[in-house]
């Protein structure tokens, strides 16, 4: 029984070296794509946190301090409504991973799902699915996210699901390219002469082995769906007020404050490049990581 722990112990520390090894090879070999990461990350825990880091209740109007400019008391500066600027930041970054996680997760995931199946049964199948992928891929992101939140409407719910309809065609035409070449091995012939089921074979055997194109897709749609949010909601098409969202607070920077409170446009405006940019960062470093043919020797 000792042997066995003390085995298992040494996998465990061996596994853990590994990835750590892993890590520290991806900070040395790609910095921008390390700083990148540590920008998302502080993103997301600044969303989780909001509730103890913010100094203000981000929905708290103060008319005796509206349009106040940075200081002491509000480092940010106020808006039109008195409400601390810098609260309504790390709150809109809460608003901002939300939709752009699930936007990301969902709009890759199924768009996988339809690429790797389309790929598998081929022929008609596949023809036909292309076909409706095509009229989607028709339009641009931003053009169909705002036809579909027309449709459905303002909100948080209606946003995710306006901005995942156009990423799900691009995943699925990216998991598709991949999918053929898999579904040509060994393996998958094996598994249909063993009498698996189609959905078996889709998702046990070809679907985990698209893996490295559907997490570079992931980390590419982040970045795509926080910046579709904030033109939303810049456009009165996506978050409605009183939520904090940064494309809702350069709404509100209309362009009569522009010379009395330019802060009010600035520091959303620099929130959401600054996540953008971390984002396009990292998905372009993990895409360098996960291609073999552009791994460093």
């Amino acid at each position: 029984m000792a042997t066995r722990a003390t085995v298992a112990d040494a996998r465990d520390v061996s596994g853990r070296g590994s990835w750590l090894s892993e890590v520290g090879d991806f900070c040395r070999q790609r910095p921008l794509g390390a700083i990148g990461a540590v920008v998302v990350v502080i993103n997301i825990l600044v969303g989780l946190g909001a509730n103890v880091i913010a100094p203000y209740d981000p929905l708290a109007t103060d008319y005796g301090a509206m349009l106040s400019s940075p200081s002491a008391g509000h480092w940010l500066g106020t808006d039109a409504f008195g409400r601390d600027v810098l609260s309504r930041i790390i709150y809109g970054s809460r608003t901002a991973m939300l939709v752009g996680f699930a936007c990301a997760f969902f709009g890759a995931t199924v768009g996988a799902v339809i690429g790797v199946t389309s790929a598998y049964f081929a022929g008609r199948v596949d023809l036909l699915i292309q076909r409706v992928m095509d009229i989607f891929l028709a339009f641009p992101l931003i053009i169909l996210a705002l036809a579909v939140v027309s449709i459905l409407g303002t909100g948080i719910t209606n946003v995710i699901m306006a901005i995942t309809i156009p990423m799900i065609p691009r995943a699925a035409l990216v998991a598709r390219s991949s999918a053929l070449a898999i579904r040509e091995l060994p393996y998958v012939d094996a598994a249909r002469a063993a009498g698996f089921r189609h959905r078996r074979i889709i998702l046990r055997h070809m679907l985990p082995n698209v893996m490295a194109p559907y997490l570079i897709m992931l980390t590419a749609y982040l970045g795509q769906a926080i910046l579709l949010e904030a033109s939303l909601s810049f456009l009165g098409l996506g978050v409605s007020e009183p939520t904090a969202a940064w494309g809702l607070m350069l709404r509100g920077a209309a362009v009569q404050f522009a010379e009395a409170a330019p802060w009010m446009a600035i520091f959303p405006g620099l929130a959401i490049s600054l996540a953008v940019f971390a984002f396009n960062l990292f998905g372009d470093s993990l895409r360098d990581a996960l291609d073999p043919r552009l791994k460093t020797q």
